[in-house]
């Protein structure tokens, strides 16, 4: 076969993404199509989340509902994703398969950006300082810059509204 594989996006039933990518993996294995099928990715992204204090690494899916398959789309290609259980057609007009563009490809693989990070508060809202000098004192968020991981708080000190820029990791929501 000269013609070259192509990235294409199928829709999936939501949170099947891993087991249609295990299913058409199966199927190319028992049937030995890997010069048709040749990758099949779940686009996920490391997630930082930081809850009460406490930062946990989660893998979150970038795409929810879709999985991406490099393959070469003939007849029998096309048949065993088509007919893979969980999925419900490719993406494109009249759900025929479409090639991604090369921007679109570069986009989802070329670019590794650093994790991003979460966080269970915003700006204007109330968090308690923890793990420092200043354990305890309540600010109200006035930024959040995750590139830096810290919070810039307006603390009440001493009767006074004192600035103050903390990593991320030492400071908490506030329930009222």
């Amino acid at each position: 076969m000269s013609e070259a594989a192509k990235w294409y996006v199928i829709h999936t039933y939501s949170g099947y993404e891993n087991k249609v990518a295990q299913n058409i993996e199966k199927v190319v294995e028992n049937r030995k199509l890997h010069d048709l099928i040749q990758e099949v990715r779940v686009p996920t992204e490391t997630v930082t989340e930081i809850t009460d204090g406490k930062t946990k690494e989660v893998e979150r899916k970038t795409y929810p509902g879709y999985v991406l398959l490099k393959m070469i789309c003939t007849d029998d290609s096309w048949y065993v994703v088509r007919n893979t259980r969980g999925c419900t057609g490719f993406v494109g007009p009249a759900s025929e398969p479409t090639p991604l563009s090369e921007e679109e490809v570069q986009s989802l693989f070329g670019i590794d950006v650093s994790p991003s990070i979460e966080v269970n508060f915003g700006v204007g809202d109330r968090i308690k300082i923890i793990g420092t000098a200043m354990d305890g004192f309540v600010g109200i968020v006035q930024a959040i810059n995750t590139e830096e991981h810290t919070v810039d708080v307006l603390v009440s000190m001493f009767g006074r509204e004192t600035p103050t820029t903390l990593p991320l990791s030492q400071v908490a929501r506030q329930d009222d």
